[in-house]
């Protein structure tokens, strides 16, 4: 989440940002709207569990390999007992961890109201991704920990081994907002043969970026960063940038942060700005279009007061270029104003409609 005048500062600075892909939100919980209220409808049960991530084992970064996760029970789920259900995971957003998303999207009156108003039941489970640097992007690296792997199958053995799922990637639906819009659409890409259906929500960090000038003083404190509590103490736009460095290019040879930045001794560094870039997914869906077609339904939704209404909008003409089944929605409000009516309203009801039930 993001300050508009911290985006517009980051990329007058011209240092190649996180910050530069991501729009106006905030560093801390914000407020937004909650969902339409549904008189009568039946509560859900949030679960705080820890799940331990093989895949995030031993790295540099030392972030934790058990992490923290929300586990939403529909209704029926405990008087149920032979009833297996379809399963949403939603990702956060950069910033903010999945207890600090549940209060974005107001988790349990969303939930609750779109099974009061006919979707169908699922476990929806939201996972904590936030790291030293404030997000792992849902990437792999060395120096975070392979945080795609983790969603895409650590996360998903686990649920299905404790909760009465519908083991089947028909079953499994992946969500998620701003940053947790990129790691759907980056894992989504990646790995169809374990999800059915994927909704973008508001996604950052679609398109490459350039740097343009350079601010020595953005350098300056980007170097003298030595330890976490050094990263808490930055700006947020230099902080996103320790954040996308930690997780497209790591450096197990560069201690104590083991990254490489984009600019270094003034100097921008074009084969780390490449290996950014690759990490964009409008540069690499070329690459996976026999996965996306394999998707019963693909969603993508962005408020008309967000900046990132173009890129969004970009990749919804690539996938309808290739003849990909898609919806692509503009609605009123800004990043995160309707996040919780959009999940309630729309994103619920369309898993329902396009993940398997028994």
């Amino acid at each position: 989440m993001l300050f508009p005048s911290l985006l517009r500062s980051t990329a007058r600075h011209g240092v190649l940002a996180l910050a530069a892909c991501l729009p106006a939100a905030a560093m801390a919980q914000v407020t937004t709207n909650p969902p339409p209220a549904v008189p009568g409808a039946k509560p859900v049960t949030i679960e705080h569990i820890k799940v331990h991530a093989p895949t995030i084992e031993g790295n540099l970064e030392g972030e934790s390999a058990d992490r923290d996760v929300l586990v939403v029970l529909p209704p029926s789920y405990q008087n149920s007992p032979r009833r297996h259900y379809p399963v949403l995971y939603a990702l956060h957003g950069y910033s903010i961890g999945a207890e600090q998303w549940s209060h974005e999207i107001h988790l349990a009156d969303a939930s609750a109201g779109a099974f009061a108003k006919g979707a169908k039941e699922m476990i929806i489970v939201l996972p904590d991704s936030k790291t030293i640097h404030n997000g792992s992007m849902y990437s792999s690296s060395m120096t975070t920990g392979d945080f795609e792997t983790f969603v895409s199958r650590d996360l998903i053995h686990y649920i299905d081994g404790h909760y009465r799922t519908i083991p089947e990637r028909e079953a499994r639906g992946l969500a998620g907002h701003s940053m947790g819009g990129y790691g759907t659409a980056r894992i989504g890409m990646k790995h169809p043969d374990m999800f059915g259906a994927i909704y973008m929500m508001s996604p950052c960090c679609l398109s490459p970026r350039a740097p343009g000038q350079f601010d020595p003083n953005a350098e300056a404190a980007l170097e003298a960063v030595k330890s976490p509590a050094d990263s808490a103490k930055l700006p947020f736009g230099l902080r996103a940038q320790l954040a996308s460095a930690a997780a497209w290019s790591p450096d197990p040879k560069a201690p104590p942060l083991y990254l490489d930045l984009p600019v270094k001794n003034g100097q921008v560094q074009p084969d780390i700005v490449a290996k950014w870039a690759a990490n964009a997914p409008l540069a690499f869906v070329d690459q996976y279009i026999g996965n996306l077609k394999r998707y019963r339904a693909i969603a993508i939704d962005v408020g008309d007061q967000d900046g990132l209404k173009a890129d969004a909008g970009k990749l919804h003409a690539v996938l309808d270029n290739y003849g990909i089944a898609n919806s692509f929605t503009i609605y009123p409000g800004t990043h995160t104003s309707n996040v919780a009516t959009r999940f309630q309203e729309f994103v619920l009801p369309f898993f329902s409609r396009n993940l398997t039930t028994r």
